[in-house]
């Protein structure tokens, strides 16, 4: 997980060492003398902040870099980012299922684990399942409790951008407002053990909300959990691993529900409280009952659910999105059909998205992204949306399949815990 677009830094004595460390992960400056050019400290400034870095076992020499003086010399050492020094994990719940990955700090995944946890069972079995995976994970990768500086957990619902709490969740009933994060964090310690001695994640601040932990993080107490929605999760594993470049990307997930991540500026949207990209309970004038309660959603017609009951009405039994893509990875001709009119019905709604958003790519992915459904999107897409907004649009389906939500996961929670002001609270706790 490379550090994302960064600021220019340049505020003299104001500089921290997260500051600095910011700029070298996201490739700005990676040697000191570009880190002294761009920020204006001096060399001994400069030297005592990196120091602090590398006590803490963040920062590492790598090879020699461009020779920094035009008069010459020996090439100049780059620093690196070391993500040796902790590990995070992380776990996509979808509405039957569920995927948990131990991860480096850079986004490499060491050990995964896949199974059926079912959201209608309740937070407490589920979360608990989660506990048990990661457990395994740790143990299979030789990886100590205390090695793990956070977790990062996408969820198939709405989640509250103040509290980290799901709100309202049409398809997770039970789960409206539960502490997932204090139940997690409870959970990785249960099954893992208690984390003792000083830990490779310090310092991370205690409070509320999508992007902060449950505890102090010094390897000691809790661990910190980080919980998004699915989509959101996806979208931002997707973007910074192939569309860095792209500055409005868009994912659409189309599985049992149907929900949209927007990256901009190679940030998360998520709206004022956690609301946007909620695609799958836009009205679009028919009469099919939603889960939600309400008629007429584009999930209700549109969804892998909704495609699953159509085809058992049709005689081709299939019990939700997971099915139907099945049937459509062995070719079913029934289930081609249903998804790319689904994939036509979703394209009609997001001719509206592209208009608005004028995003450079457009990502389908879930249960139903396959070449029907992509067929039956673009048809409707391009005959309503203006060729001005689909002029510099790519409509692919994901690249990282399955693995999105686990590395997107992983990245909020590395973005959060090295943002320069966490990290200055970090290292004051580390005592460096």
């Amino acid at each position: 997980m490379t550090g994302k677009p960064g600021r220019t830094a340049r505020g003299g004595a104001q500089t921290s060492a997260g500051d600095l460390l910011d700029l070298v992960r996201s490739g700005q400056a990676v040697t000191r003398g570009a880190l002294q050019q761009l920020t204006g400290l001096s060399r001994a400034t400069v030297g005592q902040r990196l120091d602090r870095l590398f006590r803490a076992g963040w920062l590492r020499e790598g090879a020699g870099g461009p020779v920094d003086s035009p008069l010459g010399g020996r090439p100049a050492i780059t620093l690196e980012f070391d993500g040796s020094h902790a590990v995070v994990l992380a776990a996509d719940l979808d509405t039957r299922h569920a995927r948990a990955a131990l991860l480096t700090l850079t986004g490499e995944i060491l050990a995964e684990r896949a199974g059926a946890l079912v959201v209608e069972d309740g937070p407490e079995v589920v979360l608990a399942g989660l506990g048990r995976w990661f457990a395994e994970l740790l143990t299979e990768t030789g990886h100590a409790p205390e090695s793990v500086c956070g977790i990062g957990l996408g969820v198939p619902g709405p989640v509250d951008s103040g509290t980290g709490r799901v709100v309202q969740p049409p398809m997770m009933s039970g789960w409206d407002g539960y502490d997932i994060r204090g139940r997690l964090s409870r959970a990785f310690t249960e099954y893992a053990g208690a984390r003792t001695g000083a830990g490779a994640g310090a310092g991370a601040r205690t409070g509320t909300g999508t992007g902060t932990g449950t505890g102090t993080d010094t390897g000691i107490g809790p661990v910190p959990v980080f919980v998004d929605n699915d989509a959101n999760l996806m979208a931002y594993g997707e973007q910074r691993t192939g569309y860095q470049d792209c500055r409005a990307f868009v994912l659409v997930k189309v599985s049992t529900g149907i929900g949209a991540g927007v990256v901009v500026d190679g940030a998360i949207y998520r709206g004022v409280d956690g609301g946007a990209g909620d695609l799958g309970h836009i009205r679009v004038g028919t009469e099919a009952l939603c889960r939600c309660g309400s008629y007429g959603c584009l999930a209700a017609v549109a969804s892998g659910g909704a495609v699953a009951r159509r085809l058992t009405e049709a005689g081709v039994p299939a019990a939700s999105g997971s099915d139907v893509r099945e049937l459509l990875a062995a070719g079913h001709p029934e289930a081609a059909a249903l998804a790319r009119d689904a994939g036509r019905q979703v394209g009609d709604v997001l001719a509206t998205v592209v208009t608005l958003l004028n995003p450079g790519v457009l990502m389908i992915a879930g249960d139903l992204a396959g070449t029907p459904f992509l067929t039956g999107v673009r048809e409707l897409l391009y005959q309503r949306a203006l060729p001005r907004s689909t002029a510099h649009l790519d409509v692919v389906t994901a690249r990282l399949g399955e693995r999105a939500g686990l590395i997107g996961a992983g990245a909020m929670v590395v973005e959060h815990l090295y943002a320069p002001e966490r990290v200055e609270e970090r290292l004051a706790a580390l005592g460096v």
